[in-house]
């Protein structure tokens, strides 16, 4: 595990993050001071194409233009706290918003790809009992410029002439829950002067909210759907995921069908694996039982330990015999593969700690300040 030097100085008090302008925007501001819609473009496309990290990296901009930005923009909002990096060259960035938030993202790098896992929201309001970036709820929707500058942060670790292939939106967050400020974010994403990634290669992961889904489906994008299912009946999924009791397995499917029919994208459904809980042969007939005559494809996700949490990872009997259930019934399968386990790369664990960590810290140095005084008098 190697952990890297803190970068990104993040926003001061005033300044407007250029990300969290779209092109219009920015060329509107800027044309109060003459100049003219040329310089929007080019602005957002040293960023988003030309990696740079300041204004004044921006040599094709007049030198007044490059200090006029510098007084009232900023190039990201986005404070670099912790960049490790794993052995199996997984990257993951611990960043701070500019109203001290903490967020996470990761870049998977595997078999040629180049996939960014990207945050949504601060924490995250739906509740599943075996995540960690849920276990103090949600605090606020991340902003269409601050999901970009992830997806840039991410694609600048990788080589001069290497760029991001694949976009997942599993980090922080239940992403139908910002779903404006997200699509906005995936335009600039995928257009051909923004990162350039094919809306084919985008997968949204959602707990599952109905309306959202047609909403999303609707949208006329061909963004891929994940649905994280969990479990194979109600009883067991509102046990697993709280929110279950106010929507059910029943309206989830069918929104997902929905999704599928307008989109021709074969959906997802993500399980993960919780060992004694929802692993037994049982549990996978009766999910076999619950997508058969879908065109569905389950990803199975072993569950690797948090701290804090009573859940444990199923043995490999019990993920064989999972498999074989869903298999025999033709359902597709497949495990996903943990990447990044030496730099805790799953979602919320490096935030949480730091958090445990700064709240220790500051315990120690009260205990400490309240022990100078109580000696003073």
């Amino acid at each position: 595990m190697q952990s890297l030097p803190l970068i990104q100085p993040g926003a001061s008090p005033g300044q407007i993050a250029i990300l969290d302008c779209t092109t219009e925007e920015l060329a509107q501001r800027l044309a109060a001071g003459g100049y003219p819609p040329l310089r929007a473009r080019q602005i957002r496309r040293w960023l988003l194409v030309g990696r740079a990290s300041s204004f004044d990296a921006m040599t094709d901009l007049p030198a007044k233009l490059r200090a006029e930005l510098a007084r009232s923009y900023v190039p990201f909002s986005l404070r670099l706290v912790r960049h490790l990096q794993s052995a199996d060259q997984t990257h993951k960035l611990l960043l701070q918003t500019r109203d001290q938030r903490l967020i996470e993202c990761v870049l998977i790098q595997q078999d040629g790809r180049k996939t960014a896992c990207i945050s949504t929201q601060v924490g995250c309001g739906m509740g599943c009992v075996f995540c960690a970036s849920g276990l103090n709820g949600v605090e606020r929707n991340l902003s269409a410029g601050e999901i970009i500058e992830q997806l840039v942060l991410l694609r600048n670790l990788t080589g001069p002439s290497e760029r991001l292939t694949h976009i997942v939106v599993m980090g922080m967050g239940e992403p139908l829950a910002n779903l404006t400020n997200l699509l906005a974010a995936l335009e600039v994403a995928c257009d051909k002067d923004g990162l350039g990634i094919g809306a084919r290669h985008v997968t949204i992961s959602t707990v599952g909210l109905p309306g959202k889904i047609r909403k999303l489906a609707e949208s006329g994008k061909q963004y891929h759907l994940a649905v994280s299912l969990h479990a194979p009946n109600d009883a067991l999924r509102s046990q697993i995921v709280p929110t279950n009791a106010k929507t059910g397995i029943r309206a989830i499917l069918e929104a997902a069908d929905a999704f599928q029919a307008i989109t021709g994208r074969q959906v997802t459904y993500e399980y993960v694996l919780l060992g004694g809980l929802n692993d037994s042969p049982s549990h996978g007939r009766e999910l076999a039982r619950l997508l058969h005559g879908r065109q569905a494809h389950v990803n199975l996700i072993p569950f690797n330990h948090v701290a804090g949490l009573p859940y444990r990872r199923p043995s490999a009997e019990a993920q064989q015999q999972f498999i074989a259930q869903l298999r025999q019934a033709g359902i597709s399968v497949k495990v996903r593969k943990r990447r990044g386990a030496d730099i805790d790369a799953a979602c919320g664990q490096l935030r949480r700690q730091f958090e445990s960590r700064s709240t220790q810290a500051t315990n120690t140095l009260t205990v400490q300040a309240e022990e100078r005084l109580e000696r003073l008098d």
